[in-house]
């Protein structure tokens, strides 16, 4: 439990009353307690109102909002206000100013503009965190700790370059271990001297978007930035454990964002939260996949939904609205995936700036006769009625995809073969295959044990991290099922070809090795030819796009081949037995058709059975907690859907109270959640 204060999901959002005058948060509190709300994330971009300089700190309109709240039993989400440095700061210390990509420095404005090795940013984030925390650590109305927002964004100034040598000089000791990480003896790059390296950006190793000449620096330089950004948001938590021990501490993260590596960030987050804004049209598999990254990134421990709208965004090309049942939907989705908040951004419009047309609970016309007030209410009360039965559950998996952000880098940085390659694709498609039979699948890192898991899938495993073969290895040895596909055991952790041959320390546990790896055209496939069934998968002929490994069994048995070009005949699927266990490796992009068919054969092998049998356009997840079960059915269609023939272990449907008999209807958009 986050907070043993408030034992039950909570239900808000982001709230700025210090952008209106006070008497409107009178109105404002009235409102929430119609709509149930009772957590307010506050102070997350106040730093210039409680800082107007250097040495002198306002909190005084900060007590008035937080002491307010809580007489009428609203906690608090408090958080840091470091996400947005004052104008004062970036005049008076100008090394907290940015330079981008293009080596241009950043004058004040905008929201992420402050240089995670800035001497003065760093110093004066944590004192003002440090302050807050010593003010408010025994205030009964804080639950949470909330560390400056949404951190992203790269740094390319004199400062990071400087750090970022220092943090070479850690990594690998010595400049000669560097040049042979690097490979520098390509193209005359060979260092004698730190001060020799540059940041990679437009002006020295980079190009566009993800174009690299030397991928190891590269790659290197988006761990560093992540490992700065991390540095900085450790400096606000051990200044506000160093008064608040107790409460925990968090920040929030934005699902698949690219630029930071998430699971290393995890291991200094108390709970996970997280801000989730999918667009209309986002396969809703992505945003369950996402929860489940998210749930992932602390091995199963429930998350926070930090942010979301009740409406409609308003940074997006087209901003649709959110229509009829869809807020209550996706916020159901989340806790469905292990959230035990539902939090909303926003919870009053702002009236003016960039977000004044972002969706909130209280919308301009400022009154509770609005169509989002009312869902907003309903689910408030539907909450509080669940109260703290879901409270802690987990979500329990017999299948993981393995997730990387280091191999994503090097996937999305790499000179060839394909610009055709998305990473964060390739994973969607294995995840929604399974998400389409209601197979629970743990979103997980490479350091995760696999013990706990029947079939582990690794789609494109490019990049091969020390220790990572071995335990594929072992697992597989004892009885595991294990999953790859082409593009993968390519390089070490600096990007470096393992050499004799694809896929490299996988070879052994997949009994192929690939000789080449053929780039498709656009709109152009291969077929792949399934010469016999894979239980319901039928015999026939299947296609493959993107990439295609030209591969020879080294012991695997060969499933299908390659129907065309020069390599018709060649293994386009092979399964290698090891152990007690299989190894499989897929050498092209397989279509829906075959990944559905290959994912149902697996899990069938290995005795994991669906949740449940619904029609296209149903969604369900479980929880588990002390014996009981609670069985999330989503209807994303847009009308009702039946269902029967349920076990008989349903007892009773929570949001009702109405006992289960067999069979149950589910509205459009609707949300049931069984108990047993």
């Amino acid at each position: 439990m986050i907070n043993e204060k408030l034992p039950k999901i909570w239900y808000g959002g982001d709230y700025n009353p210090e952008q209106w005058d006070e008497s409107v948060m009178e109105e404002d509190i009235r409102m929430f307690k119609l709509a149930g709300i009772d957590v307010a994330t506050v102070n997350v971009f106040s730093w210039a109102r409680i800082q107007p300089d250097e040495n002198t700190y306002d909190l005084e309109w900060l007590d008035r909002i937080i002491n307010r709240l809580y007489k009428d039993g609203i906690y608090v989400c408090l958080a840091t206000s470091t996400g947005a440095h004052p104008a004062w700061l970036a005049k008076k210390h100008p090394d907290v100013l940015r330079v981008d990509y293009d080596g241009r420095k950043r004058k004040f404005g905008g929201r992420h503009n402050s240089c995670p090795n800035s001497p003065a940013y760093r110093k004066l984030s944590e004192r003002l965190a440090g302050t807050i925390a010593q003010r408010y650590k025994d205030h009964p109305a804080v639950l949470v700790w909330h560390v400056s927002n949404e951190y992203g964004g790269y740094c390319y100034c004199d400062n990071c370059e400087a750090s970022f040598r220092v943090w070479l000089e850690q990594r690998y000791g010595t400049l000669e271990k560097l040049n042979k990480a690097w490979n520098t003896a390509f193209w005359g790059h060979t260092f004698y001297d730190w001060d020799e390296i540059v940041a990679p950006n437009a002006l020295s190793e980079e190009w566009g978007h993800n174009r690299t000449n030397f991928q190891g620096i590269s790659i290197d330089y988006r761990r560093f930035q992540s490992a700065s950004m991390l540095a900085c948001y450790k400096l606000e938590y051990e200044a506000i454990k160093q008064h608040s021990p107790n409460l925990q501490v968090t920040t929030n993260l934005m699902g698949t964002y690219s630029e930071l590596d998430y699971f290393e960030w995890a291991k200094y987050m108390d709970v996970v939260s997280w801000d989730n804004y999918p667009a209309m049209d986002t396969p809703f598999s992505l945003t369950a996949m996402t929860h489940d990254l998210m749930r992932g990134l602390k091995s199963g421990q429930p998350f926070m939904l930090m942010e979301q709208t009740p409406s409609q965004q308003n940074w997006q090309p087209y901003n649709s609205l959110k229509r009829p049942g869809v807020m209550k939907l996706w916020s159901y989705q989340a806790v469905a995936r292990g959230a035990d908040t539902v939090l909303f951004f926003q919870l009053r419009r702002s009236v003016g700036a960039c977000e004044k047309y972002h969706g909130a609970v209280i919308e301009h016309v400022g009154h509770e006769n609005t169509r989002v007030f009312r869902e907003c209410a309903e689910l408030g009360a539907e909450l509080q009625q669940l109260s703290g039965r879901i409270l802690d559950s987990r979500v329990e998996s017999k299948v993981a995809i393995v997730y990387d952000w280091e191999n994503r880098w090097a996937v999305e940085l790499s000179s060839g073969p394909t610009v055709a390659l998305k990473y964060l694709d390739e994973v969607h498609k294995y995840y929604d295959a399974l998400f389409q039979m209601n197979v629970q699948t743990d979103m997980i890192s490479v350091e995760e044990q696999l013990d706990r898991y029947d079939l582990v899938i690794a789609p494109v495993m490019y990049m091969v991290k020390p220790g990572f073969a071995e335990k594929v290895e072992a697992f597989v040895a004892r009885g595991g099922t294990f999953v790859t596909t082409f593009f993968s055991g390519i390089v070490n952790e600096n990007d470096i070809v393992t050499l004799g041959g694809y896929p490299g320390k996988l070879r052994k546990v997949l009994g192929i090795w690939a000789e080449e790896i053929d780039a498709l055209l656009p709109g152009k496939q291969n077929d792949i030819i399934l010469n016999k069934p894979l239980g319901a998968l039928d015999s026939g002929t299947y296609s493959g796009s993107i990439l295609c490994d030209l591969i020879h069994t080294e012991g695997a048995e060969v499933v299908a081949e390659y129907g065309s070009d020069f390599y018709k005949g060649m293994p386009a699927v092979t399964v290698n037995s090891f152990g007690e266990g299989n190894a499989w490796y897929v050498a092209t992009s397989p279509d829906k058709a075959f990944l559905e068919g290959f994912m149902a054969h697996l899990c069938c092998s290995a005795g994991i059975k669906p949740l449940l049998a619904t029609p296209d356009g149903v969604e369900v997840s479980q929880r588990a907690i002390n014996g009981s079960t609670f069985t999330f059915i989503l209807n994303h269609n847009a009308e009702a859907v039946q269902l029967s023939e349920l076990p008989s272990t349903f007892t009773k449907e929570l949001l009702s109270g109405e006992a289960v008999d067999g069979s149950l209807a589910i509205a459009a958009k609707g949300v049931a959640i069984l108990e047993s």
